[in-house]
């Protein structure tokens, strides 16, 4: 792992012009960190354009943060060893923190294998704005369903520190919301979770949200 640059003692955090209390009074409803977690071909980050496509209908002010993109850019550095792991949920943290100070709901979408690293990012936010949502799903049906076809290439040994084949992964203990991906389709799964972040975050216009 590359771990952060130790940063000089004379930076000072600059705060926003605009606090995220009226960035939620313009959007109408309360930022959060929605982290889906899960093995690879669970069904992650089709889960997570769907809910976002809704909510933006809606009127929610969204972003979404998908592993693989963020893999090609601010990730690229990075390996698949788990302390890598662990660095890139530290960055995709970061920057669903950064999102969350604006007032916007963040969906993150990455497999995100530790338990330990998951807590960190929910220990950096606030009570109450971290979501941990797992897309429960059988490793053999993640397989059966390999739709990058990365399960058949770390099988044959191509790829190095798989999850789910030479890389361990940790289910939540007690996530926000659990989706069982393996046996009900996207539409069940994309309803559920809407239904939970409506009920934590819902949309209000015209006042100052108070914390959940």
């Amino acid at each position: 792992m590359k771990p952060p640059v130790a940063h000089s003692g004379n930076l000072v955090w600059q705060g926003s012009a605009v606090s995220r209390a009226q960035h939620q009074l313009d959007a109408g409803h309360r930022g959060a960190v929605v982290w889906l977690t899960g093995l690879p071909g669970s069904g992650k980050s089709t889960i997570a354009r769907g809910a976002q496509l809704q909510l933006q209908q809606l009127g929610y002010r969204t972003a979404l943060l998908d592993g693989d993109n963020l893999r090609h850019g601010l990730c690229a550095d990075l390996g698949f060893s788990l302390a890598d792991r662990n660095e890139n949920v530290r960055r995709t943290g970061a920057v669903a923190k950064l999102f969350l100070d604006t007032g916007v709901l963040v969906l993150v979408a990455l497999v995100s294998p530790l338990q330990a690293a998951r807590a960190a990012v929910r220990q950096s936010v606030p009570a109450g704005d971290f979501l941990e949502v797992h897309c429960q799903c059988p490793v053999t049906v993640c397989r059966a369903r390999d739709p990058k076809g990365h399960y058949a290439q770390a099988e044959r040994g191509s790829i190095a520190d798989f999850t789910g084949v030479s890389s361990p992964y940790e289910a939540p203990l007690q996530p926000d919301l659990c989706l069982a991906t393996g046996l009900e389709p996207v539409q069940a799964s994309v309803a559920q979770l809407l239904a939970l972040i409506q009920a934590r975050n819902p949309l209000v216009r015209g006042k100052i949200l108070p914390q959940m």
